[in-house]
C-alpha cells in the first residue's frame, strides 16, 4: 500500500514538471511569433508590382487637318466644318505610378476645300485659295505607340487608383493615307475622261505636281518624285483620365499628328505646263479653276502647251512659270485629333503578401 501511495505521488511530481516545462517552451514561441508578425512588411519584389496593370480601349476621336486647303496660310488655321469622325482600338500597359504605354489602331477621314474654306475677305491669300479651287478627302489607317506620364502619382492598386490626373503623351505613329478629289464632268477643253462627274479620283497616281512626267532642268518641279502613302508622324498632347469605376477609366486629350510629308492633300509645289500630262483626267485634276462660275474669275489666257495643244487659264494657275505656285512646299501637313476613350481594365499582375 505505502508503495502504491508512493508511486502516485512521483507520477504527479513528474507531469507538474513536464506541463510547466512545455508551458514555458510555448510562451517563447509565442512570443518569438508575435516578434515577427509586428515586424513583418511584406516581400518588395511583389509590393513594386501593384500599380501595373494592362487595359484594352475604344476611342472616337475628331479630326482636322492644317495644310495648304486652309483658310489661312498659318500653322493654326483650319476649317472646323470639315471635322471628321475617328475610330480606334487601343491596348495600354501601365508600368507604375506614372507611365503607360499605349498601342492603337485608329481610322478617319480627313477633309478640305477652297471654295468652302478660304478668307474672302483676304484680298491676297483667300482669294488666291478660293481661285485655285482644289479640294481632298484623305482616308487615315494610324498604328501608334504613345506613352503617357500622369500629373498624379497612382500610390495604391489598379482597384483604389486615383480619382482623376492630368497626363501629357508623346509617341511615334505610322499611317497609310491616299488623297483623293471628285471628278469633274469634263476636261479642261470639254472632253470626256472616262470617269462619272463626282467620282472620287485617287490622286497619287495621277501625279498633279508632274510626278511621273517628263519635266525640263528649268521647270519650277524639276527633279520632283511621287510621294508614298507610308507615312510617318509624331503624336503628342495634353488629357486628363477619370475614373469611373473599379476597372473603368474614361480619357478626353487633344493633342497633334506632326507628319514629315506635304502631301496629305496632294498639295505642295508649283503648276507644271499641261502638256506634260499624258492623259485627260490628271490634266484635269491639276487646274480646277476654270470650273467656277465665268463671273467670279478673271478673263482667261490661252497658251499653247507642250503637246500642242491649246489651253485656257487664269493669269498665275496652271501653267509653267516659278512664281505659279500650287502650293507651299516650305510647311509639313498636320493633323489635330481630339479624343474621348473609354478603358477597361484587364487585371493587376500585382503578388499577395503572405506570412511566414
Amino acid at each position: 500500500m505505502r508503495k502504491l501511495f508512493f508511486g502516485i505521488v512521483c507520477l504527479f511530481l513528474i507531469l507538474g514538471i513536464s506541463e510547466e516545462s512545455y508551458a514555458q517552451f510555448n510562451r517563447k514561441s509565442i512570443k518569438k511569433n508575435n516578434k515577427r508578425i509586428a515586424s513583418y512588411r511584406g516581400k518588395k519584389a511583389g509590393f513594386g508590382k501593384n500599380k501595373i496593370y494592362n487595359a484594352v480601349g475604344f476611342s472616337v476621336s475628331a479630326l482636322n487637318y492644317y495644310g495648304d486647303i486652309a483658310p489661312k496660310p498659318q500653322r493654326v488655321s483650319t476649317d472646323i466644318s470639315f471635322t471628321r469622325p475617328a475610330f480606334g482600338l487601343s491596348f495600354t500597359h501601365r508600368f507604375g505610378p506614372r507611365y503607360s504605354l499605349q498601342a492603337q489602331f485608329q481610322y478617319g477621314t480627313l477633309k478640305g476645300s477652297d471654295t468652302e474654306s478660304a478668307d474672302l475677305g483676304d484680298q491676297d491669300n483667300g482669294k488666291f485659295r478660293y481661285q485655285r479651287n482644289l479640294s481632298f478627302r484623305n482616308r487615315i489607317k494610324e498604328l501608334s505607340m504613345v506613352a503617357y506620364f500622369d500629373l498624379f502619382e497612382n500610390d495604391a492598386t489598379y482597384i483604389s487608383r486615383v480619382k482623376w490626373t492630368p497626363y501629357a503623351y508623346l509617341g511615334i505613329a505610322g499611317f497609310l493615307h491616299n488623297p483623293q478629289a471628285q471628278a469633274p464632268a469634263s476636261g479642261l477643253n470639254g472632253e470626256p475622261l472616262g470617269v462619272g462627274a463626282g467620282e472620287w479620283i485617287d490622286l497619287r497616281p495621277l501625279g498633279t505636281e508632274g510626278q511621273y512626267a517628263t519635266l525640263e532642268s528649268t521647270d519650277a518641279n524639276s527633279g520632283i518624285k511621287p510621294y508614298s502613302k507610308l507615312q510617318v508622324a509624331i503624336p503628342f498632347g495634353i488629357g486628363a483620365r477619370f475614373r469611373l469605376n473599379e476597372v473603368m477609366d474614361l480619357w478626353a486629350d487633344i493633342g497633334f499628328r506632326y507628319t514629315f510629308t506635304d502631301y496629305l492633300d496632294d498639295i505642295s509645289q508649283n503648276y507644271v505646263d499641261l502638256g506634260v500630262f499624258d492623259n485627260n483626267l490628271a490634266r484635269a485634276m491639276s487646274y480646277r479653276s476654270n470650273e467656277l462660275p465665268a463671273g467670279e474669275l478673271p478673263p482667261l489666257q490661252s497658251y499653247v502647251a507642250r503637246n500642242g495643244q491649246s489651253y485656257s487659264t487664269i493669269p498665275g494657275y496652271g501653267r509653267e512659270f516659278p512664281d505659279n505656285v500650287r502650293g507651299s512646299k516650305s510647311d509639313r501637313d498636320i493633323y489635330m485629333v481630339t479624343t474621348i476613350r473609354l478603358t477597361y481594365i484587364l487585371g493587376a499582375t500585382f503578388h499577395k503578401a503572405k506570412f511566414r
